[in-house]
């Protein structure tokens, strides 16, 4: 971008520097001499337009390409935090699971421990 600045920075000085020399060292007549830098000026006028509107059109285009490369890497950072969320969510429920069904079978085995003590204790009081 400070590269065509400067071109056409450049280009302007030239122009400019051109004009005079030539209304300096011209042997047409003044009339004619001025029309002649006119257009030359008008000329020169014009490629500063079409540069500067180029290096408008190829920051833009640069920026819209920055902006898909961010948005295309932002979008796959969100899809592989999305599938460790849902491998965690699902490791997680096997592992309440999991302590659920230990939990019930600690239970289960507890409360046939109490029965088997209850019909124990109940047999010896009778037989006694």
């Amino acid at each position: 971008m400070k590269d065509q600045s400067r071109v056409i920075a450049a280009l302007l000085i030239g122009a400019a520097a051109g004009a005079a020399l030539g209304l300096l060292l011209a042997p047409e007549k003044g009339e004619t001499l001025r029309d002649g830098i006119a257009d030359y000026i008008n000329d020169l006028v014009e490629a500063a337009k079409d540069k500067a509107q180029a290096a408008t059109n190829d920051v833009k285009q640069y920026g819209g390409t920055i902006y898909d490369k961010a948005k295309s890497k932002i979008t796959g950072i969100v899809n592989d935090a999305n599938d460790y969320k849902d491998v965690a969510v699902e490791t997680g429920r096997a592992k309440v699971d999991e302590l659920k069904d230990n939990a019930q079978s600690k239970f289960h085995e507890a409360k046939a421990k109490v029965k088997n003590g209850s019909n124990e204790l109940n047999d010896s009081v009778q037989n006694s």
